[in-house]
């Protein structure tokens, strides 16, 4: 028996998932078999300007974590990297070069000409 998980619920006020972020996320899950499972989206330590985001798919959240549901698909967040990311929107591009998912977050003060990192 397992343990029930203690986390919250969040809205779009924190992370916002606009559709092509959706609709790729859901791809992805649904190809790893984990159609009810969720984005987790942490920030760390790292980069050229001193954070950077960590994306990775999950089942679903951790105890203490953040439950976004946005645009059918779910992310999670722990609460101290929801402090860096509030206001944020996960968007998806397919563009060859610079393709990939991208947050656009106002709490950004400094970004770095990748995109990969920023400062807070």
């Amino acid at each position: 028996m397992t343990a029930a998980v203690n986390y919250k619920i969040g809205n779009e006020k924190l992370v916002k998932v606009l559709p092509s972020a959706a609709s790729h996320l859901t791809s992805l899950l649904e190809k790893q078999g984990r159609a009810d499972g969720a984005l987790r989206i942490a920030v760390v330590g790292g980069g050229c300007s001193g954070l950077q985001y960590k994306m990775d798919l999950v089942d679903g959240p951790r105890d203490r974590d953040i439950l976004i549901p946005s645009n059918g698909v779910n992310v999670v967040i722990d609460p101290k990297s929801a402090l860096f990311v509030s206001g944020s929107e996960l968007d998806f591009s397919d563009d060859l070069q610079q393709g990939g998912f991208k947050v656009t977050n106002p709490n950004a003060v400094v970004t770095c000409s990748c995109g990969e990192s920023f400062a807070a």
